[in-house]
């Protein structure tokens, strides 16, 4: 699927699949999708999840199929004709989703992008990450990766990777988070401190981390302040390219490591995240892999 998103990295810009089920609009961000495809009944399996309607093959790779509207209404469609299937790759996984029509692609900014409020996200078991209104109607954006998670969480972060880590010694080396998914968020979190790392600040967007290390910067306590930024690169307000490249072409703040990890980190992605100048990018759902990371640029730094 060629489309001519982000022609510029780090202009805080994405583009958005819009989609409808059951009479409602959604969005997904196109660099999530490997294609999209007229629906075919797939073929059902046994004892799987209510949300899995079934396999589908269309050439020599078998998508599992997701029902997007059982998932969002509880009911399954009964007229199927003219649906589509969207197929996806996020978290090193191909993941197809069937949806009833395939509007178009809008061009949109990430400040555009409203973050759900506490009423919508009911202690991070929402699915919404971000209401956008457009030519006059909301649009959606769905937490692709949680429906995913929610129906098989062995896809989901292997906190299990970092169990022999938990008698480490302490540290209050001092890393700001940005990631707008409350259950991530807070995932992220119990395995760093998991790992020895006492000093976590959260920021739930690109643009909430920059405020955060904008105020330490003007401060003059920026090296105490902040000495390594985790950022997602999906979020409302302002991605996480947009906070690499903000952070990279700053001289008081080029300095800070900082490591993009994501679900979106493909190769495509790679080389715009290393043309932003991000140190580490490593892809979702591999937690051990951002604790060895930290540790490489922290710890070995510190002991130097």
């Amino acid at each position: 699927m060629e489309t001519n998103i982000l022609l510029e990295s780090g202009t805080n810009e994405l583009e958005i699949l819009e989609f409808t089920v059951a009479g409602n609009s959604y969005g997904i961000n196109v660099a999530k999708i490997k294609e999209i495809l007229p629906y075919k009944k797939p073929t059902p399996i046994p004892n799987a999840h209510e949300f899995i309607e079934g396999i589908f093959m269309p050439r020599d790779q078998i998508i599992t199929i997701v029902d997007l509207a059982k998932c969002l209404t509880g009911r399954s469609k009964a007229d199927t004709s003219g649906d589509m299937y969207i197929v996806t790759n996020f978290n090193q996984l191909n993941v197809g989703f069937h949806v009833d029509t395939v509007i178009g692609i809008d061009r949109i900014s990430w400040a555009d992008i409203a973050k759900p409020d506490a009423t919508l996200e009911n202690s991070g078991n929402g699915i919404a990450t971000g209401i956008l209104k457009y030519e006059g109607k909301l649009i959606i954006i769905l937490d692709f990766e949680k429906i995913v998670t929610d129906i098989s969480p062995e896809t989901g972060l292997k906190i299990s990777e970092i169990d022999h880590l938990k008698n480490r010694k302490r540290n209050d080396i001092p890393i700001l988070t940005a990631e707008d998914s409350p259950l991530l968020r807070k995932l992220i979190h119990d395995c760093l401190a998991k790992a020895g790392y006492n000093n976590i600040i959260s920021a739930m967007n690109g643009q909430e981390a920059w405020d955060v290390l904008v105020k330490a910067r003007d401060a003059g306590t920026i090296r105490e302040d902040v000495q390594c930024v985790i950022t997602d690169i999906e979020m409302p307000q302002m991605d996480g390219h947009r906070l690499t490249k903000l952070i990279k072409t700053d001289n008081d703040l080029k300095h800070i490591p900082v490591v993009i990890f994501s679900s979106l980190v493909n190769e495509e992605m790679r080389i715009k995240g290393k043309g932003l100048g991000a140190d580490v990018q490593l892809s979702k759902p591999e937690i051990g892999q951002l604790v060895e990371a930290i540790d490489g640029l922290l710890l070995e730094e510190k002991s130097e």
